[in-house]
């Protein structure tokens, strides 16, 4: 059965009218999906007895099955999905004061093998498809009491500029009025420095932010964290991030994993400072790196961190420090996959 998803409002509306009734119902039908969180057609109270009954013969309206949730105390929880293959994949929703963030995947598994982070550890499978991500979208709202999701950040599993179409078509319809209607600017994008994306990212005359990991300023500390370092070394990726802002006068944000006794120390923050102070719209997320049993990663003390950051506000960087999240679930990236696989 066809996940009514795939089609586009145009393709729906030309669908209604075949049926013979008025193509109006078609933004009806994904207001009641996208926006509102109902899944089943018979619940569509404003669409004709007749249609939802074509509707529900025909299509279904979510592809991907959640077979776990885990919820922290601090309100965050993660879920893990089973595609129809049977693949696994993972996505967070994250409470943060009045707003919900959904940090949702793009890919089953990763082919960049970045040492911090556990979505690699099984190797990379094969991309999502536009429908599967924004399922992930549609099981996060349906998961919150008052299903609301504000915004939306590609940090999960995968490199979404690796699966750049699919992603930007669900990004697309995520921001779509007639769809989800999430603002642009509340959609971010993180690659771990994939250059042609980015230099196709900014022909895109989209709104979106670009993060950017980091998490070295020193090439082969960078490379041994993250081999695309060898690909796309750290001049080459600031040189295109420096094109990238002039071309869109939109800020990047690089992320910077604090790893204890690998990237965390004075030194690292004063080259992180050097490196980046020329850009003109340059932001440093800093993240505690979360434990990962499997990888022996651990975050450095807490005084450690704030040296850190000193340095960086110090060289008039802006700098936000990522609150731990999660901390008593498996919360980073791949963690629930891996241990699921594992059981």
């Amino acid at each position: 059965m066809q996940d009514i998803k795939e089609l586009s409002l145009k393709e729906l509306e030309k669908k209604i009218l075949l049926w013979g009734f008025p193509k109006y119902h078609a933004q009806s039908i994904f207001a009641w999906i996208c926006q509102k969180g109902v899944l089943d057609f018979s619940r569509m109270s404003n669409l004709p007895a007749p249609l939802r009954k074509l509707l529900a013969q025909h299509f279904s309206a979510l592809s991907i099955k959640l077979i776990q949730r885990q919820e922290a105390k601090d309100g965050t929880y993660k879920l893990l999905f089973e595609l129809a293959d049977k693949s696994l994949v993972e996505a967070v929703s994250i409470p943060m004061g009045s707003y919900r963030t959904g940090c949702i995947s793009s890919q089953v598994g990763c082919k960049f093998g970045c040492q911090f982070c556990a979505s690699a550890v099984k190797g990379f499978k094969r991309n999502l498809t536009p429908v599967e991500i924004l399922d992930e979208v549609l099981h996060l709202k349906n998961q919150d009491p008052a299903n609301k999701l504000t915004h939306i950040v590609f940090m999960g599993t995968g490199e979404p500029l690796d699966n750049y179409d699919n992603c930007l078509a669900a990004i697309r319809r995520l921001n779509s009025p007639e769809a989800f209607n999430i603002g642009a600017r509340r959609i971010t994008v993180s690659t771990c420095g994939i250059i042609p994306g980015i230099k196709k990212l900014e022909r895109e005359d989209l709104q979106i932010e670009l993060s950017v990991s980091l998490h070295s300023p020193d090439d082969k500390i960078r490379a041994q964290l993250m081999p695309v370092n060898n690909k796309y070394p750290l001049a080459k990726l600031i040189e295109g991030c420096r094109e990238y802002i002039v071309k869109t006068n939109r800020q990047v944000t690089f992320e910077y994993i604090l790893i204890k006794g690998v990237n965390a120390d004075l030194a690292d923050a004063q080259n992180l400072a050097k490196l980046l102070k020329s850009l003109k719209l340059a932001k440093v997320n800093l993240i505690p790196a979360n434990p990962v049993r499997e990888l022996k990663i651990l975050p450095p003390e807490k005084a450690q961190i704030k040296v850190f950051k000193t340095v960086l506000v110090k060289a008039g960087l802006p700098v936000t420090l990522r609150k731990e999240r999660g901390q008593d679930i498996d919360a980073a990236c791949g963690q629930l996959r891996l241990k699921y696989e594992n059981h």
